[in-house]
């Protein structure tokens, strides 16, 4: 596959929940490689995108397709062995271990009601190890911290071997250093793959990010690099604060409201 094919296209799109439009006229690309960070302030419509890039909800106008299917009427199992979902609030009513809870990734990998295989548990592994949940792997999910429930449901978006990863928040409620090795790891991914995170960290989404979309008032106010969505008008406004964009001592940048 060319490292320059197209993804993800959103041409034109328009999301309504019930009577009120909350994305308006939302075009935008990802390509293998790219590391999307989306940001915005609360109610913006950051997280109505994210669920009808992944299919979870209708346009009511304008496309989406997800490497050329409408990821809406695609079997769920079709699109999932292409693109993980990861949402921002996930709700489980029975006591499952992490390692049952992760390996419920595989089943778009999987045929019918089949046990899990020896890959299932390879890719299982790999990826509690990725999210530092290796060693909670026979614990009772319900009985985690929000922190390591949170990194346990990341673990279970990267068992499903999708090549495009839509991550809600994956970082809300880690401390900083799991925080940085979450993007970290997404930038690995991103060197075979694609991700599209939506995040409240400007720091984070500056400092990993290759592309940012600035969501404000339902539409896509400014796209591009991170370091200039960062600096615009548009941020300040949707913001209603200007975000000040450095560097620190050894080229690092940083970025914290002004």
């Amino acid at each position: 596959m060319a490292d320059t094919e197209v993804w993800i296209q959103l041409a034109s799109v328009d999301v309504a929940l019930g009577r009120r439009l909350v994305v308006h006229g939302a075009s935008a690309q990802v390509r293998r490689g790219d590391l999307v960070v989306v940001v915005g302030p609360n109610g913006a419509g950051k997280t109505t995108l994210a669920r009808a890039i992944a299919g979870f909800v209708t346009p009511r106008a304008g496309s989406v397709r997800c490497f050329g299917r409408d990821p809406a009427t695609t079997p769920r199992s079709e699109i999932a062995r292409d693109l993980a979902y990861l949402p921002q609030a996930y709700d489980l009513a029975f006591p499952y271990a992490v390692i049952e809870i992760v390996l419920l990734g595989r089943f778009a990998q999987q045929s019918g009601l089949a046990l899990a295989t020896d890959a299932d548990l390879a890719a299982a592994r790999a990826a509690m190890a990725a999210c530092d949940v290796a060693d909670l792997a026979d614990r009772r999910f319900d009985e985690l911290s929000g922190g390591e429930a949170r990194r346990v449901i990341l673990a279970q978006a990267l068992c499903q071997g999708a090549r495009c990863l839509v991550l809600d928040e994956p970082t809300a409620g880690l401390d900083p250093a799991h925080a940085r090795a979450v993007f970290e790891m997404l930038r690995g991914h991103c060197e075979r793959g694609a991700a599209i995170v939506v995040t409240h960290d400007l720091d984070l989404a500056l400092r990993y990010g290759g592309a940012m979309w600035l969501v404000s008032r339902g539409r896509l106010a400014s796209t591009g690099a991170p370091k200039d969505v960062l600096a615009s008008a548009a941020t300040r406004e949707a913001f209603g604060l200007a975000v000040h964009v450095g560097e620190l001592p050894g080229g690092t940048p940083f970025a914290v409201p002004a």
